[in-house]
């Protein structure tokens, strides 16, 4: 939860008193079937529920994935995002590989094709498993041992770059952009809270759920890659605009504070509450 709390202890002089409910887990809680609807705030969801979406404590730390393996993992996002446009800054899109890339565990089977497609044709497609927390056997990495993971300053080498959902969202998706590097987004339903902001053929290349298209795709990009370089900077400048860390403290302030006007109720102290009361910010490694 501190991934959370970082961002509440930036805003809480401003805030009135109320009362949520934070779920930190990948998936979301409240279904359309769901009765009576109740309010949860999610980092991820598809058109089924009705969590509100909040951003992921993958911003700041926590979990797996993030902190504190840094660098091979995501990493704090401030640090990112300047680690990142150093690497673009050295891997300009004309010296970038002119290949797609990804590199990942198997937290959905939605990325096997691609896997094989690399397997299949290596020259067009440079993608590999890695090991997760979940692998017990090369059955889990489709019958080859797990690739080294990469860390993500260094996928910004390659010029075409894939997103894939994982349990839920893909935490890396934002990342990808910082490269400069053209951004396949693979499906649309699993969201977080600034997708809607981002859009296809503009900001990034949308790709069938079951890559049906993918070497549709690829042709494409090799023969337009005017067009292509275009597209990758205009997602790259969105990213670089709109997701600062302030962005970020803004948007939980006016979630928070737009929330609590709904509530028709005074919140009282409950003794199993935790506190979230001031301390000092951690801003450091």
């Amino acid at each position: 939860c501190s991934g959370i709390e970082h961002f509440f202890l930036e805003i809480l002089d401003r805030l009135p008193d109320m009362e949520f409910v934070v779920n930190v887990r990948d998936y979301p809680q409240v279904p359309k079937w769901t009765k009576p609807l109740i309010p949860v705030f999610s980092f991820s969801k598809t058109s089924e529920y009705y969590d509100i979406m909040y951003p992921a404590w993958t911003f700041w730390e926590g979990g797996p994935a993030v902190w504190p393996i840094y660098p091979t993992g995501l990493g704090r996002w401030d640090i990112m995002r300047e680690d990142l446009q150093s690497s673009a800054e050295h891997w300009p899109w004309k010296k970038k590989i002119p290949t797609a890339y990804f590199r990942g565990s198997r937290t959905s089977p939605e990325r096997d094709p691609l896997i094989l497609l690399s397997r299949e044709n290596p020259d067009l497609v440079d993608a590999e498993y890695t090991k997760n927390q979940a692998w017990k056997s090369e059955r889990d990495t489709l019958g080859k041992p797990p690739a080294k993971e990469v860390p993500l300053v260094d996928h910004c080498k390659y010029k075409y770059l894939f997103n894939f959902r994982g349990v839920a969202a893909s935490f890396r998706f934002k990342h990808l952009f910082l490269c400069g590097s053209l951004v396949f987004h693979v499906g649309e339903d699993w969201q977080e809270f600034f997708y809607a902001q981002l859009k296809p053929w503009v900001h990034y290349i949308p790709v069938k759920s079951d890559l049906s298209n993918v070497r549709e795709l690829l042709q494409f990009v090799k023969e337009n890659d005017d067009i292509v370089q275009e597209i990758a900077e205009r997602g790259r400048q969105f990213i670089v605009d709109h997701l600062q860390m302030e962005d970020i403290s803004c948007y939980w302030e006016r979630l928070l504070t737009e929330y609590s006007k709904a509530l028709i109720y005074k919140v009282k102290w409950k003794s199993n509450y935790s506190e979230i009361s001031p301390r000092p910010l951690k801003t450091e490694l």
